[in-house]
């Protein structure tokens, strides 16, 4: 099996592409919608198959993940069948942790050999430079989900879990997870105003540093196509329960799309 190796610019063949998605939340807000969904999401794999290079998926795959030693969460099999399809026909996959799926751990790389991404990166990509990453706890604000965050990615805050029961544990995580799911829709509902959007501000703290022609993140549910810079764009590539927004990269420009079956 081929490996990508990140750290270097990656080379993109003539006539393909490269596909950014996030936000599939799968397994909310119930077992049926999360299905239908997940056949949604299984189509436009199949739709990009034939001209994707690289695919990263940018974090909350899923509504609540975690990985105990011998056990993964219980369903999503035609999403990871999918996975399977994709790699074994030689098309890269980066999986992003987001803050709903952020106990990932070693399952995706082992099995698949898919790299897993916690935290944003710089990759160059046929001479444009992006600044990729899911988008939770970035910018100025959200202090008591940073607070919240150091927790839950602490090794000892991951051991305590695991000692759970994995139907107890699953149950509240879930529990948990439609808490914060429904705390924020409304505010993903709409635009804030530049100095509003923490990821945007993030970015334009980024570029004052380092230069990049694309900044490409998820978290906000809200599909957006924001100036950073003159030479620059900040992009959120939406989600997936209501609108299955997705960004393309065809070597040239980046473009904002969106899939329906």
């Amino acid at each position: 099996m081929q490996k990508l190796d990140l750290h270097i610019p990656i080379h993109l063949p003539k006539e393909k592409k490269i596909y950014f998605a996030s936000d599939f939340h799968l397994g909310a807000p119930n077992a049926e919608q999360s299905r239908l969904r997940e056949e949604v999401i299984t189509d436009w794999f199949d739709s990009i198959r034939h001209d994707a290079h690289l695919i990263f998926l940018i974090g909350d795959l899923f509504d609540f993940w975690f990985e105990y030693r011998y056990v993964i969460p219980k369903g999503f099999l035609r999403f990871q069948a999918k996975l399977v399809q994709l790699v074994e026909q030689g098309i890269f996959l980066v999986i992003f942790t987001g803050n709903h799926d952020l106990w990932m751990f070693d399952y995706f790389e082992q099995e698949l050999g898919i790299p897993i991404i916690r935290q944003p990166i710089s990759v160059q990509i046929s001479d444009h430079n992006f600044h990729l990453g899911h988008g939770d706890g970035l910018g100025p604000g959200d202090s008591f989900y940073k607070m919240l965050k150091k927790g839950f990615t602490s090794k000892t805050c991951q051991r305590l879990f695991s000692l759970i029961h994995p139907d107890v544990g699953m149950y509240l995580a879930n529990l948990w997870s439609k808490k914060s799911r429904l705390k924020n829709e409304k505010e993903d509902e709409s635009f804030r105003g530049p100095e509003h959007e923490w990821i945007y501000q993030y970015c334009v703290e980024v570029e004052t540093h380092q230069h990049h022609d694309y900044y490409v993140f998820g978290h906000r549910h809200l599909p957006l196509d924001i100036p950073v810079s003159d030479a620059s764009r900040y992009y959120n590539i939406g989600e997936w329960i209501s609108q299955q927004s997705y960004g393309v990269f065809d070597g040239q420009q980046f473009q904002l799309q969106t899939f329906r079956k």
